[in-house]
C-alpha cells in the first residue's frame, strides 16, 4: 500500500472519530396549535416552531445531532417519525412500537448520528397529525462538497390540506360515502359514460363488483408549496437550480413539470442516481427528488414549476424568476371510465414511454430510468427468502391489507438478522400505493443489475407487481406501510422484526396506536312528506352494529325497527344476526274492521353483493318466515341518483320502493320516492 494511501485512510479514520467524539448539535421542536390561512381563509392547523409546515432543518453528514421535541398541545400525545434517515430502532419515533409517545406538555430527546446525505423529511406518526400540519424537511450536505454545485437550491415541499379533520375525513371514508368523487366533480355516472363513449367500461366495472374509480380517496380544499399555494423563488436567466422535492402528502401523488423544459432527476428518496431527464414526474407520496432544471437564457421571466394532483381536483405551484409569466400545458384529465392508464402503469417496463408525447399527456413513475450512480448490490453468498405480499383493499367497507389481513390480524414478519429478504409486492386492488420501510433502503429490482437504485418508498400501480430486496442488518421492529394515511390507519402495514434469534421464536410487538382497530360512528335521517326513516351505525374493520326504523305519517301505528349485528366474511359477504320490531294495522276481512299487530322476532341471516353492484339481504326469523330484499343505486349524473329496492316477505306480500336522490351538500340531500304502501313523498335526508 503506498504512503499517499495509507495518510488518506489515516486521516479519513481521524475525521470518524472526531465526528463521534464531537458533542452533539442541538436543535429544538415544538408542536403545538396554530392558524394559517389556506383556501383564503383562516385554518387551524398544528405547527412546529410556530410555522405551517414544521422548519427546514439543515444537518451535515455523519454529525451528531440532539433534537428534543416538546409538545404543547393541550390534550393530544405526538411523536416524530425520521423519514429516510438510517437512525437506531429507539430513535425511528413510531410511538410504542419503537419509541415512547410524547404525551401533552411532555418532551422527548432524540440522538443519532447522520449516516448519510441527501433530501429527507420528518412528520408525526400519531393519529392523523401529518394532515394537520406535523411535517418538516430535511436536508443533509454531504461530507464531501460537490464538485459543481447549483446556482440556486431549494426545498420544495408538497402537500394536500382538507378544512375536515383528519377524523371526520376517516368517518366519511368508512362509511362508503361518495361525496368527495361528486365534490371533485369526479362520479362516475350513466350520462358521463354515454357521453364519454363509455357505457360498457361503466357496465364492466359494475359487473366486476368495483365501485367507481378514484385516484385519490379525498377531495381537498387546498394543494400547498411550503405551506402555500404558490411560492415565488429568485432565479436568474442561465441558472441552474435544484428543487428537492418532498410529496408530503397525506393521500395526493403530483405530476410535476416545468416551464423550462425537462426535469433532470439527480437524487431519489437522497440516494444520488445517473442524471436522466423526463419530461414530467410522476411523484409518489413519501417519495423525495432532487431534480434540476435550466433557466433558459435570455429575457428575465417567471418558469412555472407546477404540482397536479393525479386526479385532476387541483394543483399548486412555484415560480422561478421575476417577468412576464411563462406557462406550459396543463395535465389532461382522468378518463374516470375507461382503465388503460392504469393498466399502462401495472404494464410498465423498460420500454415503455414515460408519457404518451402529448403536450398535456399524463405521466408514469420514472423508475425504469433510475440507475444508481455506484454499485448497490448485496454482499455475495448472503442468504435470501423471498416473501410474497399482495395488497388488498375494499373501498366500500374502507379496509385495506397485507395478504387479506390487516395489521391488528397479523402483524409481523420474523425476519434473522444478516439475511436478505426479497419482497414480491402484488397490488389486487384499483389504486396506487407507496409503500414506505422504515430504518432501511431497498433495492428497487428494476432491471439495471448490480446498479438497482436505493429506495425507502416506492409506488406500486393498480394491478401492478414490483420487486424490491434489502439486507436486514438492523436489529429491531421495523414499520412497513402504505403511506396513503388513511390506508396505514386502517391496516395496511406490517412489522419486520429482526433479530438474531430463530425466526420461529414467538414474539409479543407492541404496535402502539397501529394495533387499534377502532370504531366509528356514522348515521343518516330522511323527513319525507309520507314517512320517516333513520339509520346509525357503528363500525369496525371487522364488524357492524347498525339500528334502522321507518314508519308512516299516515299510520303512525306502522312502524319496522330493527337492530343488526353484521360480521364481514370478505368483500361481499357478510353474516347477519339482530331483532326486528313491526307494528302495522292488519285487515280482518271475517270481522271487517283492522286490528293493530305488535311483535319481535329475532332473525339470522346473510348480506351478499352481486355483480353489478346488486346488494342482497336473506334472513329467517324465529318463527321460520324468511325475508328476502334487493337493492341497487343507479348513478345518473354527477349528484343525481335513482335507488330501487324490492322486498318480499313469507307473511306478507311484496313491496317496492324507487327514488330519486340529489346530494345538495355533504350532510344534505333531496329525495323524491314512491313507496308501494306509502306512496309518493318528497323529502329531506342528513347524512352525519
Amino acid at each position: 500500500m503506498s504512503r499517499l494511501l495509507q495518510l488518506l485512510l489515516f486521516f479519513a479514520a481521524l475525521g470518524s472519530f472526531a465526528d463521534e467524539a464531537s458533542p452533539p448539535r442541538d436543535h429544538e421542536l415544538v408542536i403545538a396549535e396554530g392558524q394559517a390561512i389556506l383556501a383564503g381563509k383562516p385554518a387551524a392547523v398544528l405547527t412546529i416552531n410556530g410555522g405551517f409546515p414544521g422548519p427546514v432543518l439543515h444537518f451535515q453528514e455523519g454529525e451528531r445531532v440532539r433534537i428534543t421535541v416538546r409538545n404543547h398541545l393541550p390534550k393530544d400525545s405526538t411523536s416524530i417519525h425520521w423519514h429516510g434517515l438510517l437512525v437506531p430502532n429507539t430513535q425511528d419515533g413510531v410511538p410504542e412500537l419503537t419509541t415512547p409517545l410524547i404525551p401533552a406538555g411532555g418532551s422527548h430527546v432524540f440522538n443519532f448520528t447522520l449516516k448519510q446525505a441527501g433530501t429527507y423529511w420528518y412528520h408525526s406518526h400519531t393519529a392523523l397529525q401529518e394532515q394537520d400540519g406535523v411535517y418538516g424537511a430535511i436536508v443533509i450536505e454531504p461530507k464531501v462538497p460537490e464538485l459543481k454545485p447549483p446556482d440556486r437550491d431549494y426545498v420544495v415541499m408538497m402537500s394536500d390540506w382538507t378544512r375536515e379533520s383528519g377524523a371526520e375525513v376517516m368517518r366519511t371514508l368508512m362509511r362508503g360515502d361518495d361525496w368527495y368523487l361528486i365534490k371533485k366533480d369526479a362520479m362516475p355516472s350513466l350520462w358521463g359514460a354515454w357521453r364519454q363513449q363509455a357505457l360498457p367500461d361503466y357496465f364492466e366495472r359494475e359487473k366486476q363488483r368495483m365501485p367507481p374509480m378514484d385516484l385519490s380517496d379525498v377531495a381537498y380544499d387546498a394543494f400547498l408549496i411550503n405551506g402555500k399555494p404558490r411560492q415565488q423563488l429568485a432565479a436568474k436567466p442561465g441558472e441552474r437550480v435544484r428543487l428537492r422535492l418532498i410529496n408530503a402528502s397525506s393521500a395526493t401523488y403530483f405530476f410535476v413539470d416545468s416551464a423550462t423544459g425537462p426535469l433532470t432527476l439527480t437524487a431519489a428518496d437522497g440516494q444520488p442516481i445517473r442524471p436522466v431527464a423526463v419530461p414530467r414526474l410522476f411523484h409518489a407520496i413519501a417519495e423525495t427528488y432532487d431534480v434540476e432544471v435550466r433557466i433558459p437564457p435570455g429575457l428575465a421571466r417567471s418558469w412555472v414549476v407546477r404540482a397536479t394532483a393525479v386526479d385532476g381536483s387541483g394543483s399548486t405551484e412555484v415560480i422561478l424568476g421575476d417577468g412576464p409569466r411563462q406557462e406550459l400545458p396543463a395535465v389532461a384529465k382522468p378518463d374516470l371510465y375507461r382503465m388503460g392508464a392504469m393498466l399502462d402503469a401495472a404494464l410498465a417496463d423498460t420500454s415503455t414511454p414515460l408519457t404518451d408525447g402529448s403536450p398535456g399527456g399524463r405521466a408514469l413513475a420514472p423508475y425504469p430510468l433510475l440507475r444508481a450512480a455506484q454499485s448497490t448490490a448485496l454482499p455475495p453468498g448472503t442468504p435470501v427468502r423471498e416473501i410474497t405480499l399482495r395488497l388488498s383493499g375494499d373501498m366500500t367497507r374502507y379496509v385495506w391489507s397485507f395478504n387479506g389481513k390487516t395489521l391488528a390480524e397479523d402483524g409481523t414478519i420474523p425476519v434473522k438478522k444478516g439475511e436478505v429478504l426479497r419482497l414480491v409486492l402484488i397490488n389486487d386492488t384499483m389504486m396506487h400505493h407507496p409503500l414506505h420501510l422504515h430504518g432501511h433502503f431497498f433495492r428497487l429490482l428494476n432491471g439495471q443489475g448490480d446498479f438497482a437504485p436505493l429506495k425507502h418508498t416506492l409506488d406500486l400501480p393498480p394491478m401492478g407487481k414490483r420487486s424490491v430486496e434489502f439486507l436486514a442488518n438492523e436489529e429491531g421492529d421495523w414499520f412497513f406501510h402504505c403511506h396513503i394515511l388513511y390506508h396505514m390507519m386502517m391496516g395496511m402495514a406490517r412489522v419486520f422484526s429482526t433479530r438474531d434469534a430463530p425466526l420461529s421464536a414467538p414474539r409479543k410487538v407492541n404496535y402502539g396506536e397501529a394495533d387499534d382497530d377502532p370504531w366509528y360512528s356514522v348515521g343518516n335521517l330522511t323527513l319525507a312528506s309520507n314517512e320517516e326513516r333513520g339509520e346509525v351505525m357503528a363500525m369496525d374493520s371487522k364488524q357492524r352494529l347498525s339500528l334502522m326504523w321507518e314508519s308512516s305519517w299516515q299510520a303512525r301505528e306502522d312502524l319496522m325497527a330493527e337492530f343488526t349485528w353484521a360480521r364481514y366474511l370478505g368483500a361481499n359477504d357478510a353474516f347477519l344476526a339482530g331483532f326486528r320490531h313491526e307494528r302495522m294495522m292488519m285487515e280482518m276481512e271475517s270481522m271487517e274492521m283492522d286490528e293493530e299487530r305488535s311483535q319481535t322476532r329475532a332473525f339470522l341471516g346473510l348480506e351478499h353483493r352481486f355483480p353489478y353492484l346488486i346488494r342482497c339481504r336473506l334472513t329467517l326469523d324465529n318463527e321460520a318466515a324468511a325475508r328476502l330484499e334487493l337493492s341497487k343505486s343507479f348513478q345518473l349524473t354527477q349528484r343525481l341518483s335513482l335507488e330501487a329496492k324490492g322486498e318480499y316477505d313469507t307473511e306478507m306480500d311484496f313491496s317496492h320502493e324507487e327514488a330519486l336522490v340529489w346530494r345538495l351538500s355533504k350532510p344534505l340531500s333531496l329525495r323524491l320516492g314512491y313507496h308501494s304502501e306509502r306512496h309518493f313523498g318528497i323529502g329531506l335526508t342528513y347524512t352525519f
